[in-house]
Order: C-alpha cells, then structure tokens, then sequence
C-alpha cells in the first residue's frame, strides 16, 4: 500500500485502516459493519471519507463489484492508468500497472482526440491458487 496521506480526518484514518487491514475489497456498509464499534453508525460517514480518499489516491473504487480497496500500487498515479486482476473464486484483488497497455491507449485517445482524465481496467477471472484447486 502506498503511505498513508497526511491530513487524514478521523473518519478517513479508520476506513483506510479497515481496507488496508482486510485486503480485499469491501462495500460502504461492509466498511460500516466493521468500524461501528469506533464510533461510525450511518453510512453519509463512510461514503463521505470514501470520496475523499479516493480523490487522494489512497483508495480505488472498483466499478464492477461497488466495493472499494486500498491502493497498493505506489506507481498506479505515475501511469495515469489503474489495473485490477479480480478472482471471481476468492475475490483477491490484484492492483497493477503496465506502461504497453497505457502507450496504447494513450495512443487511441490522441488519435481520436479524446482527452481521458481516468483509466481503469478491470479484468474478472481466476487467480492460479483457484484455477488449480
């Protein structure tokens, strides 16, 4: 995960903890499920501290399974472009970035005078722990 940015309110500390704990994706209520002991009980106080930290980067919103994970790929914000590899077997995550796969649609965009301001890619499938089970 990358570090922690600074400023963090109380609320945002203790969502990014409880992603950056479990690992795996987690749904706002998942979240609130887990934090209701630290004090958060309505779900406003959740999505207000996920928005703020995935427009910081220490958190990504991951479309396909609205649910959302802590940033492990430090250089995911150099690319411009997020990758995920989701197991549909045990719901691992995988974050990850590859410079082709930016070059390419860098490209396209030029070419098609697009101007993109967010590139993720989310790729379902099985992991190799689970397409060997």
């Amino acid at each position: 995960m990358t570090s922690q940015p600074s400023g963090l309110t109380r609320n945002q500390s203790l969502v990014l903890g409880a992603l950056s704990e479990t690992g795996t994706p987690m749904s706002a209520y998942d979240i609130l499920d887990r934090l209701r002991d630290s004090g958060l009980r309505a779900p406003l106080q959740i999505y207000r501290a996920l928005e703020k930290l995935v427009d910081q980067g220490a958190v990504h919103r991951l479309e396909s399974m609205n649910a959302f994970v802590a940033c492990s790929h430090a250089k995911c914000h150099d690319t411009g472009l997020v990758a995920f590899a989701i197991c549909d077997g045990c719901g691992t995550v995988s974050e990850f970035s590859d410079a082709e796969v930016s070059k390419r649609l860098g490209a396209w965009t030029r070419r098609n005078n697009f101007s993109a301001t967010k590139t993720t890619i989310e790729i379902r499938g099985e992991c190799s722990a689970c397409s060997m089970a």
